[in-house]
């Protein structure tokens, strides 16, 4: 055998190694993919009820706030009536009120000197 002979030999048993290496990253290749494509079709079945739980979750949520954003708004309502209640009360009390205390200090005063003078006499 020449060396020609010989260096197309070699070339020959390293074309079907490197076929044999590709093939062999092809087999691999594929039954990744294959398991890749199992682990996406069972994350796409339990994820989908998952999803739709969640929007019922969301949903009840929403009517929960809905609910609660009502409650504070008649709160806020009553907080304003009793003001406005206590306001007008006050308005309505404070003048004969103090009035009626200066005249109870006043007649106090009065009395203590009535009695006063009297004691003198």
């Amino acid at each position: 055998m020449s060396a020609g002979e010989w260096g197309a030999v070699i070339a020959s048993v390293a074309l079907v190694a490197l076929v044999v290496g590709v093939l062999i990253t092809l087999t691999s290749l594929s039954r990744t993919l294959r398991s890749l494509r199992r682990t996406v079709e069972d994350l796409h079945r339990d994820t989908i009820p998952l999803l739709d739980d969640l929007h019922g979750t969301v949903m009840q949520a929403n009517a929960e706030l809905e609910r609660v954003d009502s409650l504070l708004s008649t709160a806020e309502s009553v907080g304003h009536t009793v003001d406005s209640a206590s306001r007008l009360a006050y308005l309505t009390f404070s003048n004969p009120a103090v009035k009626a205390l200066a005249l109870g200090a006043g007649l106090a005063r009065a009395g203590k000197r009535l009695r006063r003078e009297r004691g003198r006499d």
